[in-house]
């Protein structure tokens, strides 16, 4: 039995050479391309592939942010933090130049106290996730002592250590 006999299930697809082409079509089958089915994501959204680096990054950020928050309490309530690639290209005048993993930015009137993290440099310098991990800890950490006046040891006894 051919595609075109009386038992065929879908209407045969229309000549190239008609005027109304693909209205007669349902837009159903002009999608289902061959055969194969439906077109869809190439990954769903359960997979990791759908998470860019820029977002996991953002969650190591606020997962060391967070770690902080239970150990401070109220002190560390008003700290925002946020995340850029690239830090400005013209340092400081008592900057180093050496290129910085993170900034804080004190509070000043009404803005609450900043800190930054370079999402590009940190990634430069890590060579696998757990790696990126510790150094994105350790940069918040220090950020974070150097705003409340202490040694980051004193904040946090795993800095400087490679964790899980």
């Amino acid at each position: 039995m051919t595609a075109s006999g009386a038992g065929a299930r879908f209407p045969s697809p229309p000549s190239r050479g008609s005027a109304s082409g693909s209205a007669s079509v349902p837009a159903r089958l002009r999608r289902d391309r061959r055969g194969r089915g439906r077109r869809g994501p190439l990954a769903w959204p359960e997979v990791p592939a759908m998470v860019s680096r820029r977002e996991q990054f953002d969650d190591l950020v606020l997962d060391a942010a967070s770690r902080l928050e239970t150990r401070l309490g109220e002190r560390h309530a008003d700290v925002e933090f946020a995340v850029e690639d690239v830090p400005p290209s013209d340092p400081a005048p008592w900057e180093s130049s050496v290129v910085p993993l993170g900034r804080l930015f004190p509070a000043q009137g009404k803005l609450p106290a900043r800190i930054v993290v370079y999402r590009r440099p940190i990634e430069s310098r890590a060579h696998d996730t757990r790696e990126l991990t510790a150094i994105v800890q350790d940069v918040v950490v220090e950020q974070v002592a150097a705003l409340l006046g202490v040694t980051p040891e004193q904040l946090d006894p795993r800095y400087g250590d490679d964790f899980d």
